[in-house]
C-alpha cells in the first residue's frame, strides 16, 4: 500500500489527534493542524515530532490556513492525498435562544472550516488526478434527540453531509472521492467525563473510542471505490437507542 500524505485539521485533541496517530503508526505522512498554536505543539512532540509529521496552526474557516496546509504538504512531502475536515464544535441550546452569533460560531468552523479547506486543497488533487476527501459529521443530521436542542451545530452538520454528495458528484469523474463519516458519542475531552452517561444513546449501550472512527477514516482512505458515502460510526445510535 502507498505511503500517502494526509491532512488533518482540529488535530490538537480527541479524533483527529487519534487520526492522525493512526496513520503516523502505518507510515503515512501526516500534517496536524488547530486553531491553538500551544496545543497544536504539544501534540506534535506527543505524536513524535518526526519527518513523517507536519503542523500548522491557524483557523479553518480562513482559506488561507487551508493554503499553508496545502505549501506544506507540498514543501515536506510533494503533494497531499487525503484530507480529513475534522475540526468541528458542538454544544446545546434551545432554539430559540439561539442568536446571530452563536449561530456563526457553528456555521464559521463546522461548515466554512469543511468548505474552504477543501476549497484550497482540491486544485492540487485535480493536478494529481486523484485524492480523498473525508468529512465528519453526525448522525444527528437524520436522527433528532427531542433532549438534545442542538439545532445550530446541527444545521452545519447537516450542511457538511449535503456538501459531501456535491462534491462527490462534481469531481467524482476526476478520481476525486469524498466521503463524511458520521460519528456518535466518542469519548473525548470534549465530553469530559461524561461520556458515558450517553451510553443508552447507542444500540450497543456504549459509547464510542476515538479510534473506532481513526480506523474508519484510514479504511476509506485507502479503499478506492467508496465515494458520495455517508457513514455512521455510532454504535447503532442512528438506528435506534437501548434506552429503559
Amino acid at each position: 500500500m502507498k505511503t500517502q500524505t494526509i491532512i488533518v485539521t482540529g488535530a490538537s485533541s480527541g479524533i483527529g489527534k487519534e487520526i492522525a496517530r493512526y496513520f503516523l503508526e502505518r507510515g503515512d505522512n501526516v500534517i496536524i493542524n488547530s486553531l491553538t498554536a500551544e496545543k497544536l505543539e504539544e501534540v506534535y512532540r506527543e505524536l513524535g515530532a518526526g519527518d513523517r509529521l507536519a503542523k500548522v496552526a491557524g483557523n479553518v474557516k480562513d482559506k488561507s490556513t487551508g493554503e499553508q496546509l496545502l505549501s506544506t504538504a507540498i514543501e515536506k512531502f510533494g503533494g497531499v492525498d487525503v484530507l480529513v475536515n475534522n475540526a468541528g464544535i458542538y454544544e446545546t441550546k434551545p432554539f430559540l435562544e439561539v442568536d446571530e452569533a452563536y449561530l456563526d460560531r457553528f456555521l464559521d468552523t463546522n461548515l466554512k472550516g469543511t468548505f474552504f479547506t477543501t476549497q484550497a486543497i482540491l486544485p492540487q488533487m485535480l493536478k494529481q488526478l486523484g485524492g480523498v476527501v473525508i468529512n465528519i459529521g453526525t448522525p444527528l443530521v437524520y436522527h433528532a434527540l427531542g433532549g438534545a436542542p442542538s439545532t445550530a451545530p446541527i444545521a452545519s452538520k447537516g450542511a457538511i453531509h449535503a456538501l459531501t454528495l456535491q462534491l462527490a458528484a462534481e469531481f467524482g469523474k476526476n478520481n476525486i472521492r469524498v466521503n463524511t463519516i458520521a460519528p456518535g458519542v466518542i469519548r473525548t475531552p470534549m465530553h469530559g467525563d461524561k461520556a458515558d452517561q450517553s451510553a443508552g444513546l447507542h444500540l450497543l449501550n456504549r459509547v464510542g473510542e476515538a479510534q473506532d472512527v481513526a480506523q474508519m477514516v484510514y479504511t476509506i482512505a485507502k479503499n478506492n471505490f467508496v465515494n458520495g458515502a455517508i457513514i455512521n460510526v455510532d454504535g447503532g445510535m442512528g438506528a435506534g437507542h437501548n434506552l429503559n
